[in-house]
């Protein structure tokens, strides 16, 4: 999951389950300009299947979207998704390197789901362990060696060369977090078919979750509890989210049980994080993915946890010509992970 060395001209890619997102910035002197963006369509069931033929589907189309986007480079940085990596900050003790890795590799089987030697495993020390002063904290990722191979396979057959895989909720942190933050930040991505959940400190993250509940959930109650269409229901959820005055409250009504599941799962994480770093509180709540845009959905997770909450912007650390700032920022809520996988350092 590392980077190849002196590789600085890549674009950022991130196929998600319904739409691809491609960025490409250029480096001025540390200051990153936007280059090309693009966000298309997809099915997800053709990127994520086994199939030859599937995957063949998938990269044909993949080219023809970065043909449209005209990419200038064939270096990429592909995300992820978070429910195919395992991820985990464990406590480990304060060794050199080189006894690290070894010793991580050791315990590997008892920290990772998946066979050892069936996986690809990636870690960082991201600081001093809160219960332990002889530990240290180790950020632990690991993927299926499959999975990794099947997307390789993907992108390398339409020319490109793949420079880097990371994670897309911690690519998403690095756009969307404030790189100067120190205290605890967590981020929520919602997206069609998941939540991403991160919470960061110190520029690391220290909990990371993919939980199974995304847009589609939402939409389905409402296509359930008012017997409409998934259509009507995809439009009177995205107009009217979680307003208890719009249509009486009937949106409302349908959909709040399956967003007070999502809402529980959220509140368990931020519990276990208060649980292990006692003397800390989370600053601040950033939404992104596309039902962050639901119309009181930031609002109600603000008074359910009492935590400032706020939408984040994933152009935030990008640079881009004024003219640019209303038709980038209607598309911000899609794009956290592929700009953060673009503002990869070398």
């Amino acid at each position: 999951m590392g980077f190849l060395s002196g590789v600085s001209d890549f674009f950022g890619l991130d196929i998600g389950t319904s739409s691809v997102r491609i960025v490409q910035l250029s480096n001025n002197n540390g200051a990153r300009q936007l280059l090309k963006y693009a966000m298309a369509p997809v099915d997800g069931k053709l990127a994520f299947s086994d199939s030859k033929a599937d995957r063949q589907k998938a990269a044909d189309k993949l080219k023809v979207i970065l043909e449209q986007a005209q990419i200038t480079t064939k270096n990429v940085a592909v995300g992820i998704p978070s429910s195919r990596v395992f991820t985990v900050v464990v406590d480990i003790e304060r060794l050199n390197p080189q006894e690290m890795a070894k010793t991580i590799h050791f315990q590997a089987d008892s920290l990772i789901p998946t066979p050892i030697a069936e996986s690809k495993l990636d870690f960082a020390v991201i600081g001093d362990s809160p219960k332990d002063p002889n530990k240290v904290e180790v950020l632990l990722s690991s993927v299926a060696n499959d999975f990794v191979e099947g997307r390789l396979d993907l992108l390398e057959s339409i020319g490109l060369n793949v420079v880097a895989f990371e994670p897309d909720n911690l690519a998403m942190i690095r756009s969307v977090v404030s790189p100067d933050a120190l205290n605890p930040q967590m981020v929520i991505d919602i997206g069609t078919k998941s939540t991403d959940m991160v919470i960061t400190m110190n520029g690391a993250p220290r909990l990371t979750r993919a939980i199974p509940t995304g847009s589609d959930a939402i939409v389905k109650a409402a296509v359930q509890n008012l017997n409409i269409d998934e259509n009507q229901a995809q439009e009177f959820v995205f107009k009217f989210g979680l307003s208890q005055s719009k249509l009486e409250g009937q949106v409302y009504n349908a959909i709040i049980s399956t967003v007070d599941l999502l809402m529980s799962d959220i509140d368990k994480s931020i519990k276990f994080f208060q649980a292990r770093y006692k003397d800390v509180k989370i600053e601040k709540i950033i939404m992104t993915g596309g039902a962050s845009s639901l119309p009181e959905f930031p609002l109600y997770i603000a008074n359910k946890f009492g935590i400032n909450v706020e939408i984040g912007n994933a152009w935030a650390n990008v640079q881009y010509t004024p003219d640019r700032q209303n038709e980038l920022m209607a598309l911000s809520n899609h794009f956290a992970v592929a700009v953060g996988l673009a503002e990869r350092r070398e």
